[in-house]
């Protein structure tokens, strides 16, 4: 049924306004009698007040359940209207049904008024007509008297009460289609809330087997040059994994700890090149406790050490963090590599505005410079409390 569909606010609203609409002769009548010692209480009047206001309860129960969900919720506007038409073409012939001159047969006179062929004229009277012939006339004619006359088919009174009726019906719809608004505004939002954790969710997991798959091949390096240094990278790796596994699935982490984890796969890293690399990692000793995404900065880093390092030349990774108030501040810069960076970061990058897309909307700021011997970036994140 639609009437358990509905909230409980807008019920809610129509339940105090009918009721305040109800109880207003009552205590209108209630106050006469006391400011006035020779009124009495009179229910009479009351149960008529209440009478015409019972005939406006019942269009508008069936306006708020049976037409208005018409035009709101199935936008059907030609039906809303046809009926809505009808309605009020019935309320206007019970209105003119249940005036008290509707009552009384067109042309009828008072008793008093009538005349009497038969009655004996008094001896002042002029004399009357025999049957078939006309009455002397000595003067003007009297005019039809105004209870003769018809009844109007819409009076006055009729025309107020259906601009009422009009009114409560666009009320009724106005409070409606505010709180329809508000319930497709609300679930509108719960989907974006449900899609950008689904969205958020997706790439995280793209990103996870993207960075390890990296790591291990590093790792597998390693093992033929260093079986030593494998073993600490081994330990690093699992300190990385822990934070992935406990930490990546969180909204935000503290700046602090996302630090942690680039010291981590940057001293991995160091491992794997000779001191032809320079890799020069400047980052806040101590932080505030705001936070940021997980894994939203190593995506860079990576990219830095895929596409930046030279086997043949000198190359350079510079990484820098700094805090400013609200906001972060990150910097990585990297020489390019025998290969020109084609694909401008591949998927990691394209992952990565996206998320912060989701996440920062207009409120983050990320450029990238890719010049023929340099390839930088700087992103400014606002810190979350």
């Amino acid at each position: 049924m639609y009437w358990m569909k509905q909230s409980r606010q807008e019920n809610l609203v129509y339940l105090v306004v009918w009721g305040l609409l109800f109880a207003t002769p009552l205590l209108s009548l209630y106050v006469r009698t006391i400011s006035d010692s020779d009124a009495t209480f009179n229910w009479t009047e009351l149960f008529i007040v209440w009478r015409r206001f019972a005939i406006y309860l019942v269009l508008f129960l069936i306006h708020n359940f049976f037409l208005a969900p018409l035009l709101v919720h199935q936008r059907k506007r030609v039906l809303y209207i046809t009926t809505l038409i009808v309605v009020i073409a019935a309320f206007m012939l019970y209105q003119y049904n249940s005036r008290p001159d509707f009552k009384r047969p067109l042309g009828h006179k008072p008793p008093m008024e009538q005349t009497d062929r038969h009655r004996q004229p008094h001896f002042n009277e002029p004399p009357r007509a025999l049957d078939g012939e006309l009455p002397p006339f000595d003067g003007p004619r009297p005019q039809m008297r105004h209870h003769d006359a018809p009844p109007p088919i819409i009076g006055e009174r009729d025309i107020l009460a259906i601009i009422v009726l009009i009114l409560m019906f666009g009320a009724n719809l106005g409070i409606k289609s505010y709180f329809r608004s508000s319930d497709d505004r609300k679930r509108l939002e719960k989907l974006e809330r449900e899609n950008l954790a689904q969205q958020l969710e997706y790439l995280r997991y793209q990103i996870n087997p993207h960075f390890f798959m990296n790591t291990l091949n590093n790792i597998h390096a390693l093992v033929d040059i260093n079986p030593e240094q494998a073993k600490d990278t081994i330990l690093e790796l699992s300190k990385m994994m822990r934070f992935v596994l406990y930490e990546g699935n969180k909204q935000g982490v503290p700046l602090s700890r996302e630090l942690d984890f680039i010291r981590h796969y940057v001293t991995l890293m160091q491992l794997r090149y000779t001191n032809k690399v320079k890799i020069t990692l400047d980052l806040p000793q101590s932080t505030s406790d705001r936070q940021i995404p997980p894994l939203i900065l190593i995506t860079f880093i990576e990219n830095a050490f895929k596409h930046g390092i030279s086997y043949q030349h000198p190359s350079f990774i510079e990484v820098s963090v700094s805090e400013h108030g609200d906001a972060m501040h990150f910097t990585c810069r990297n020489s390019k590599g025998e290969k020109p960076n084609e694909e401008k970061g591949g998927v990691g990058l394209a992952n990565i505005r996206k998320r912060l897309n989701l996440l920062y909307g207009h409120d983050y700021a990320l450029r990238i410079k890719n010049d023929a011997e340099l390839y930088s970036v700087e992103l400014t994140l606002p810190l979350k409390s």
